[in-house]
C-alpha cells in the first residue's frame, strides 16, 4: 500500500470530504493578466467582507505633467495637496483580485483618481474626510465598495459623527449625484486648467470647510521651494 493510500485509509470519510471541499473552495482559476490573483466565489465573498472590516482600520486602504503653470491651476492645487497631506502619487495598491482585465483597469483607475478628488474638493486625509469622499464617490459612481467603506464611521467620536452626518453626507450625496462622472475625466490633461473653471465644468462645489493639520501657507511655501529646487 502506498503512503498516500495508507494516509487516506486513516482519515474518516466525512473529514476527507471536508478536505476535498476546502481545497476546491481555495483553488482558483488561472491568472488573466500580470499581477492578477484569481478568486473563487467563496474567496470573493470573504474578501468583500474583509475589505469592509479593513476600512475600520484604514479607510484609505480599500499611486505630473506640468503642474506649475499658475498658482490657481489644478496641477498646482494637487501638488500643494500632496505636500499638505504628506502623501505621494504612487501609494495606491495595484488591483489583484478582479478577473476581467478591462474591469481591473477601471478599478485601478478609480484608485488612482481618488486623490485627484481629494485635491479638487479640498479635503484632507483623515477618517472623517475620507468617509465624506467615499459617499461622494458612491453617489457619483455607484460603486458598492465605496458604500462599504463608510462602515468606518464607527471610528468617529460623537461630535465628528454628528458633523459628518449633518454636513458632509448631504453635500456628498447632492454634489456626487449632480457632478459629471469623475472616472471619465482625463485628469493628467487638466494640470494647467484653472481650478475654479474645472470645478464649474464638472459641476462640483466645495464641501463644508474642513480642518487641516498643516496650514495652507506652509504647504504652498514648501511646494514652491521644491519646484524651484527641481528647476535648478
Amino acid at each position: 500500500m502506498s503512503l498516500l493510500a495508507a494516509a487516506r485509509s486513516r482519515i474518516p470519510q466525512r473529514s476527507l470530504h471536508l478536505i476535498v471541499l476546502t481545497a476546491s473552495l481555495l483553488r482558483g482559476p488561472e491568472p488573466a493578466y500580470p499581477g492578477h490573483i484569481p478568486l473563487t466565489a467563496f474567496q470573493n465573498a470573504f474578501l468583500a467582507i474583509g475589505s469592509a472590516f479593513m476600512s475600520l482600520a484604514d479607510p484609505r486602504r480599500a499611486a505630473l505633467g506640468e503642474t506649475t503653470a499658475g498658482p490657481n491651476t489644478f496641477g498646482r492645487t494637487y501638488v500643494t495637496w500632496l505636500e499638505r497631506c504628506g502623501v505621494t502619487p504612487d501609494t495606491r495598491e495595484p488591483v489583484h483580485y478582479i478577473d476581467d482585465p478591462e474591469l481591473a483597469y477601471v478599478m485601478q483607475r478609480y484608485r488612482e483618481c481618488h486623490d485627484f478628488y481629494h485635491a479638487l474638493c479640498g479635503l484632507p486625509v483623515s477618517v472623517e474626510y475620507e468617509l465624506a469622499l467615499k459617499v461622494f464617490e458612491f453617489a457619483n459612481l455607484g460603486l458598492p465598495s465605496a458604500a462599504l467603506s463608510t462602515a468606518a464611521v464607527v471610528r468617529l467620536n460623537a461630535a465628528k459623527r454628528a458633523r459628518f452626518l449633518s454636513e458632509y453626507v448631504p453635500w456628498a450625496l447632492r454634489c456626487g449625484s449632480a457632478a459629471q462622472s469623475m472616472i471619465t475625466v482625463y485628469w493628467e490633461e487638466r494640470w494647467a486648467q484653472d481650478l475654479e473653471e474645472l470645478k464649474k465644468e464638472l459641476g462640483v462645489w466645495d464641501p463644508p470647510p474642513p480642518k487641516w493639520r498643516k496650514p495652507l501657507s506652509e504647504a504652498k511655501e514648501s511646494t514652491v521651494r521644491k519646484v524651484k529646487e527641481g528647476d535648478e
